[in-house]
């Protein structure tokens, strides 16, 4: 992807974050005759590899997997807070109105090869480590074993796993680190209330 030095954000810790709190990606897959791309929610495991390991389910009738299988190289793409920018927040607009639109996002595209399984406990391990990671936070937490062992039993085999050791990483984070510092004040506030994720980035990256 195009990402400009100012842009980039290469500390992993912090691209992890993006990634466990926007689990869902968007999977795209070199496939045997075209680019195939679903939305799958991952779960990270940071220690497993230099760079950490995703590790999902499919739903078996997902032709998705097949096109896995061979070994097929993949592109994930995790989409973090984005927001529009108008250039009336700029207070440089009433100096020069030599402004315009832009748009603000924070993102991490991991590329990998996937392998696939339909081992029953590796499938039920990732199902309870990814209902743990979602429900970890609610009061009254649901687990897999508050199903019937049998209903369980025929939900894991109803779906395939996947598991990409990431081979490559990279982040960018474009929060009006080009701006000067009085527009990204301007930014922040004018995204406090319609974005507030976005606000909040733009000041942890920029000091607005």
């Amino acid at each position: 992807m195009y990402n400009p030095a100012s842009f980039a954000e290469d500390r992993l810790a912090v691209q992890h974050a993006l990634i466990r709190a926007h689990p869902l990606a968007t999977l795209v897959v070199a496939g045997s005759t075209a680019l195939t791309a679903d939305l799958v929610p991952f779960l990270l495991y940071p220690d497993e590899g230099p760079h950490g390991t995703l590790r999902a389910h499919v739903a078996r009738a997902n032709p998705l997997w097949r096109e896995l299988e061979g070994g097929a190289a993949c592109l994930l793409l995790f989409q973090g807070p984005q927001a529009y920018v108008s250039p009336g927040w700029y207070p440089s607009k009433a100096e020069t109105h030599k402004v315009v639109p832009t748009w603000n996002y924070a993102m991490v595209q991991v590329r990998g090869t996937a392998r696939v399984t339909d081992d029953g406990p590796w499938l039920q391990r990732q199902l309870r480590d990814l209902t743990a990671e979602q429900e970890g936070a609610l009061p009254r937490p649901w687990s897999l074993d508050d199903a019937p062992a049998d209903f369980v039993a025929a939900l894991t085999r109803a779906v395939v796993g996947i598991e990409i050791p990431i081979a490559h990483i990279a982040a960018k984070w474009k929060v009006s680190q080009n701006r000067s510092a009085a527009d990204r004040a301007g930014v922040a506030e004018g995204l406090a209330e319609r974005a507030p994720d976005m606000a909040a980035l733009v000041r942890q990256a920029t000091g607005a």
